[in-house]
């Protein structure tokens, strides 16, 4: 009875004693715990977008070019890894001089350990590895755009250029703190610095390589390709969905105070809004358009919205966030059709949904953000978008002058899978 006694007296003692820790400021080294914590956990949400991607392009593909993809996508992250090792991080942060950084191998500082001279306030180690799954993201993106018919050391070659040299070097113009940044350019988490990127080379590189045989009749018709597994390219979706809250909630950049977890369910909030908004969009257009529910129009729809809303997913109100998604899946829905009339082929949509929405997106930062004005976000626009389709056109004509980008007209018709590869995703069927 009496340790009972002693236990209900203890209790108000508890209680204030964590009210009391709860509502104090957290000191300097639990702030760099939780920071790095939270580069490191929504840096694994990020990586989780590698299968996303992997999952939707497999569907969208035909049977015989499935196992293709799923190689480059593999092939992608882990040179993505390797080259944001070697050269591709301090290009992009160390010592930019406004338009490049370092030419040097990454390497974890001593300096920038909690307590070290520099009195960092997260690990340099968690930051590499967060914005490198960002880099490989900006890879995925043109896998899916050139599928069906480019050579797989090809494609793998311009990765190397793209991760190592071409994403880094941009990135250092705004994120690096170089001259982008101090022209008041905004893009909270890459609808151009990363999605951007991604779709100029994507399109510059579908334009080079050419359309699939058969894609467009002489008359201007365009034969649909339909893909080999819809449930498939759904998980994908949904993957790169929930990926999706680690990229937008992770560019919060810190976790080490409770204004920075209130930012932070925010953006999860709006990112799952935009993401709703351009899914409906898309599904009410398609039914207008068509007669009929489109899903791959759907699930475009949905990364069409999380796109525009990846340039600011903190500031907006909740349906101001709804609003930009779904302008985000109507720019999906209109430029795919678009795209054919130029007989581009995009096999999975990927430049509607990361380049004209990722536009988009960083345009309506100026919606909410009043720092941002509509001169410095298309600014920054013209600047990323004239550097990348330079660079990656000059990447992927020495590509196509030296060892060739695309497959025979024969190894197309029948499948790059057993042409590259000598494998069949599903051998038991046969289309």
């Amino acid at each position: 009875m009496s340790n009972l006694i002693r236990l209900l007296l203890l209790i108000p003692t508890i209680i204030f004693g964590f009210v009391g820790v709860a509502s104090a400021a957290p000191d300097a080294e639990t702030a760099y715990i939780f920071n790095s914590f939270s580069f490191l956990v929504h840096g694994f949400l990020v990586m989780l977008m590698a299968a996303g991607f992997c999952m939707l392009e497999t569907g969208l593909v035909r049977a015989k070019n499935a196992v293709v993809q799923c190689a480059k996508n593999i092939g992608l992250y882990s040179i993505a890894g390797i080259m944001f090792a070697v050269v591709g991080y301090n290009l992009m942060y160390m010592d930019v001089s406004g338009y490049i950084g370092s030419f040097s191998i990454w390497s974890p500082s001593d300096g920038e350990t909690f307590g070290g001279e520099n009195d960092a306030t997260y690990s340099s180690g968690s930051d590499w590895w967060f914005q490198m799954v960002f880099c490989a993201t900006a890879a995925s993106i043109v896998s899916g755009a050139v599928a069906e018919r480019i050579k797989l050391k090809a494609f793998l070659v311009f990765v190397v250029l793209l991760c190592g040299f071409i994403y880094p070097i941009q990135g250092s113009w705004s994120w690096g703190g170089g001259y982008l940044s101090e022209a008041g350019f905004l893009d909270f988490a890459g609808s151009s610095i990363v999605h951007g990127v991604g779709g100029w080379a994507a399109l510059t590189g579908a334009i080079i390589l050419g359309a699939r045989k058969g894609k467009y009749s002489d008359d201007g018709s365009v034969n649909p390709m339909p893909g080999s597994n819809l449930p498939l390219a759904t998980l994908g979706t949904f993957i790169l969905w929930f990926g999706w809250f680690g990229f937008n909630g992770g560019s919060q950049l810190a976790m080490g105070s409770g204004a920075d977890v209130a930012a932070i369910s925010n953006i999860y909030i709006n990112t799952n809004l935009a993401a709703a908004g351009g899914v409906v969009v898309a599904l009410i257009l398609t039914m207008m358009f068509y007669k009929k529910t489109d899903l791959t129009m759907a699930l475009n729809g949905a990364l069409g919205g999380l796109v525009a809303i990846t340039a600011e997913p903190l500031a907006p109100s909740p349906m101001l966030a709804i609003f930009i998604g779904a302008v985000g899946g109507l720019i999906v829905v209109l430029t795919i059709p678009m795209l054919d009339k130029f007989k581009i082929d995009d096999v999975v949509g990927a430049i509607p949904v990361h380049l004209f929405a990722g536009i988009w997106g960083t345009i309506a930062v100026i919606l909410s953000n009043s720092d941002a004005t509509i001169g410095a976000q298309l600014y920054g626009i013209f600047a990323i978008g004239a550097f990348t389709i330079i660079a990656s056109g000059i990447v992927w004509y020495i590509i196509k002058l030296t060892i060739g980008i695309r497959v025979t007209a024969e190894e197309e018709l029948e499948g790059v899978d057993l042409a590259e590869i000598g494998m069949e995703a599903y051998p038991d069927f046969k289309k």
